[in-house]
């Protein structure tokens, strides 16, 4: 059985394009989020999921220098793209975590994973977006699911929120799959650690500067931090989740 985590990313996103190769102290931000990920001890292989706009090739050639597999497929049809990539790396379970999460935890992967097991769902993740309430930090976001489930919501998505975003064909119609939500025991969902805006990015770049070890320190170290210094989430509090149904115009 194997476990593929596939990572969505692309250049051309709506409010901070190019957002995924900016930097973070020494490394672009999809590479944090690859090095970070790759603790995990339920994980087999990776694999980004990009799209064929030649303004992806970066992507690619990031790929390439790192040496991580790169996956190309449709730009909008997101869900398309991930079942595509998920096939041509054999998997039987995919995990999915976007490349604008940089302080990824792998330990909470692997917690999610054990969940998702335990809970024989279909699906699993730490969060739903809004309209529905989380208890971790934005940017810890995970989802797992079965390659014979994604197979199913790949055939059934019609709405096209449900072909973007990937996974809500599983949780927006209650009773349609067994969808598990495994919650942190005190809410921290009123933090944001995500880039998705530019004032995201100057939060997270002075967030890097801060923390004592980026790529070990666990999501709890990051909290820590972030309560010894408010001023931080202060850079970025006009900044909001998008709704699950919210898609992009440009599709």
């Amino acid at each position: 059985m194997k476990t593929v985590l596939i990572v969505q990313a692309r250049m051309q996103a709506s409010r901070l394009p190019g957002k995924v190769l900016l930097p973070l102290l020494d490394k672009p931000m999809l590479e944090w989020v690859i090095s970070r990920a790759s603790k995990s001890k339920v994980i087999d292989s990776f694999t980004v999921a990009t799209t064929t706009d030649p303004a992806d090739d970066k992507i690619e050639k990031w790929g390439e220098d790192f040496g991580i597999h790169v996956f190309r497929g449709s730009q909008y049809d997101v869900l398309d793209r991930y079942y595509n990539a998920a096939m041509e790396a054999g998997a039987d379970t995919i995990i999915r975590v976007t490349a604008d999460c940089p302080l990824i935890d792998p330990a909470l992967i692997d917690e999610l994973y054990h969940f998702y097991k335990n809970e024989q769902a279909d699906f699993a993740a730490n969060r739903l977006p809004p309209p529905w309430h989380r208890t971790y930090p934005i940017g810890l976001d995970a989802e797992i699911v079965s390659m014979e489930m994604l197979k199913k919501a790949w055939e059934n998505a019609e709405e096209k929120y449900e072909r973007e975003h990937v996974m809500p064909w599983f949780y927006d119609t209650p009773g349609r799959c067994r969808v598990s939500i495994l919650d942190n025991p005190v809410d921290y969902g009123m933090h944001r650690w995500t880039v998705d805006t530019p004032e995201d990015y100057q939060m997270m770049h002075s967030l890097f500067e801060k923390l004592s070890d980026p790529m070990h320190d666990s999501w709890l170290d990051v909290l820590k931090v972030i309560n010894e210094n408010p001023e931080l989430e202060m850079i970025n509090a006009s900044s909001h989740a998008k709704d699950m149904k919210v898609i992009d115009s440009r599709s």
